[in-house]
């Protein structure tokens, strides 16, 4: 619970602030390169690290190295690199390469140690949700700091904690066997065996399209509420993971009562709706809508990323877990999001004709991502069936 509270603190230190950091120090045209280093980060090492996890070397040595690493790279940015943005984007994706394969390697780690995965895992991964909540509680509305670099000192303090807490998390070694390394391993070939199903196939294809458009809400939601002239935007955005801190809890009896399938659904849904709700509050800057919009991101990713996480725990042979996990982030936060971040970008530079744009180039820019959710929910209604998937061999 510690671990995942103080993971997701770190993220949630700047994740929301990033945008408006940005603009204040004359980076607005680059603030989407900025959150292209997460999905880069999650493409260069999770198969590695998963790997090296699944068959080598004990996961918390493994994420003690990579977070005291990804601190010292956090601490550099705004030091070295707060007038001059190549300085800046190149710390920060340090930063990211070390982060984001731990994102996988906790999650192994609970789903490692947890009895009964259903049930437990939500419970342990709301604390990241708590910790996500308290950073942005702390660096947007005690320390006022949305547009300075506190949320990025911050966060470094919490990936050199972590980085020492987690040498002392338990020992969990490697379950497969240390064989000479192939290339195909190293390119995550062999953990691609394992989704070679139909169902598997258009899950990984949903999984992947609808983390495009899930790419220009932490990067450009913040800047919208500032915009509308809302105070302390990334305080308000944790309004979001309060709601997660809901749906988590609640995932258990979603599983029972409805299956993988339909919990997924809903949680596509919930994308087209938040999106919606942002294209009809910009013309009239309505706060109701744009709170309401945020607040349905607990279902917006507690349906979508915590269930996938544990559909593929369930769905992949033992010895691969580590490694399918990596290849969850590498689908979702990386490859999806990174192109999703691209083409955020794109639009963002080509219809804003300021920094904080107008109302109606703001409508114009959530009716892309709306209509893109809504084709993906379509999408996976007809083409996905959890049924036909047969439980894997411990041992292959």
């Amino acid at each position: 619970m510690l671990m995942m509270f103080l993971q997701f603190f770190i993220w949630g230190s700047w994740y929301a602030t990033g945008g408006n950091y940005m603009n204040a120090h004359g980076m607005s045209g680059v603030i989407y390169l900025v959150y292209l280093a997460s999905p880069i980060g999650s493409i260069v090492s999770p198969f590695f690290l998963g790997m090296v996890a699944d068959r080598f070397f004990a996961v918390e040595k493994l994420m003690g190295v990579m977070h005291l690493l990804s601190g010292l790279f956090l601490f550099c940015a705004p030091s070295f690199g707060a007038v001059n943005s190549t300085v800046f984007l190149g710390f920060m994706f340090l930063h990211m390469l070390c982060y984001m394969p731990t994102v996988g390697l906790a999650s192994a780690t609970v789903l490692h140690l947890a009895g009964n995965r259903e049930k437990e895992f939500p419970v342990i991964r709301v604390f990241g949700t708590i910790g996500w909540i308290t950073a942005g509680i702390i660096v947007s509305y005690v320390l006022q700091g949305d547009s300075t670099a506190a949320p990025l000192y911050v966060a470094s303090a919490g990936s050199l904690l972590l980085g020492l807490y987690s040498f002392s998390l338990p020992h969990i070694p490697p379950k497969g066997v240390a064989s000479r390394i192939s290339v195909r391993e190293v390119l995550g070939l062999d953990v691609l065996k394992q989704f070679t199903s139909a169902p598997y196939i258009i899950f990984l294809l949903g999984l992947f399209l609808i983390s495009i458009p899930f790419a220009s809400y932490f990067a450009y939601v913040p800047i919208f509420l500032k915009s509308a002239n809302i105070s302390d935007p990334a305080f308000k955005m944790t309004f979001g993971q309060v709601s997660e801190v809901f749906f988590l809890l609640l995932m258990p009896w979603f599983f029972r009562r409805f299956g993988i399938k339909w919990v997924l659904v809903m949680g596509l849904i919930a994308w087209a709706i938040r999106y919606g709700l942002f294209a009809v509050a910009a013309p009239g800057a309505i706060t109701w809508m744009m709170i309401a919009g945020i607040l349905m991101h607990g279902a917006c990713y507690d349906f979508v990323y915590v269930a996938s996480q544990l559909y593929i725990d369930k769905n992949v042979a033992l010895p691969f877990r580590a490694q399918a996990q990596g290849f969850f982030v590498l689908v979702s936060y990386g490859v999806g999001q990174g192109l999703g971040t691209l083409v955020a970008g794109f639009i963002f530079n080509s219809i804003m004709s300021g920094n904080d744009g107008a109302a109606s180039q703001w409508q114009t820019f959530w009716l892309i991502p709306l209509l893109f959710a809504v084709v993906v929910t379509i999408m996976f209604v007809w083409g996905f069936t959890e049924k036909i998937i047969d439980k894997p061999k411990q041992q292959l």
